[in-house]
């Protein structure tokens, strides 16, 4: 009964720890989603070729928020599939305000994000060349045409709604109804992790993970695929918890695009084998993407 006490006890210390700088975070998301969501629709309505790089870019803003509004302009065919796949690719969902909240982490917080966005630009474009490659310019062009002529309206009827729906009147009180819910994801995970490590004991735990490193990499990505920010929550926690090498830790947040793939399942819904081919495609680039950081040897 000592151990979970203990466990208890050290969870909600590191979880109070928290508390402010997940609130500072989510408050400068929320201005900044507030602000440019509308403007980088646009953007990527106009400019299509630069799809990928903005996205891989502004999919590492905390939240998975564009992961969501992507998945709505994917299924209007606003942007390419690359695009779509570099957002989720990019997508770190939890772990920068989780990792910023322990200076010692912020330099591998910094490797791994430039890791995501190397991977989602070179993945996204790779992605959109070879699709390229197999699709006919006249069937092209006419999808094109379709787009103009019987999206335009819906598009930007969609645009506004997603933005109305993404962004909030008032982002202090959403930044504090999202520091409450992460609090507590942050909490149940903190408590479970201290119960595993109490009772089994931290090289029990490592064992698990991260004897066979490439069996550790594929159960992360499959963690990653959680679409809610459990997943993200979980893997940076136990990375911090020195129970999951950094590999799995890329690979895992790879493949999370949190709550964007709910998103994609619920606008695409006339399309499901299109949308688990897209969900079986990021777990085998997360699972790839792994694979080649783990080559590095970073701990």
């Amino acid at each position: 009964m000592d151990i979970f006490w203990e466990a208890l006890k050290d969870a909600l210390i590191d979880t109070l720890w928290v508390i402010p700088f997940l609130y500072l975070a989510y408050l400068l998301v929320g201005y900044f989603s507030h602000e440019g969501n509308g403007k980088y629709s646009k953007l990527l309505h106009h400019t299509k070729k630069v799809g990928p790089l903005v996205g891989a870019f502004l999919g590492c803003v905390p939240q998975c928020g564009f992961s969501s509004v992507m998945s709505k302009l994917y299924s209007n065919k606003v942007v390419t599939l690359g695009t779509l796949m570099a957002v989720f690719i990019a997508t770190s969902d939890e772990a920068i305000p989780l990792m910023i909240s322990k200076p010692e982490f912020v330099p591998k917080l910094l490797l791994l994000l430039a890791f995501k966005v190397a991977f989602a630009i070179v993945i996204g474009y790779a992605i959109d060349l070879m699709l390229g490659l197999f699709t006919i310019k006249k069937k092209k062009a006419a999808q094109v045409e379709v787009i103009k002529e019987g999206d335009h309206c819906e598009h930007a009827h969609d645009e506004k709604h997603e933005h109305d729906h993404c962004c909030a009147k008032n982002i202090f009180v959403d930044a504090l109804k999202h520091t409450l819910i992460i609090t507590a994801w942050v909490f149940v995970a903190t408590l479970i992790i201290n119960l595993v490590l109490g009772y089994a004991g931290l090289d029990a735990l490592k064992g698990i993970f991260t004897d066979n490193i490439y069996l550790q990499i594929v159960i992360g990505c499959a963690i990653g695929l959680i679409p809610n920010c459990a997943g993200s929550v979980f893997l940076v926690e136990l990375y911090m918890s020195g129970a999951l090498g950094f590999a799995a830790l890329v690979g895992g947040l790879c493949a999370g695009a949190g709550v964007g793939l709910i998103v994609l399942f619920t606008v695409n819904k006339k399309k499901i084998w299109q949308n688990l081919a897209i969900v079986v495609s990021l777990y085998a680039i997360a699972v790839g993407c792994g694979m080649i950081v783990s080559l590095f040897n970073i701990v």
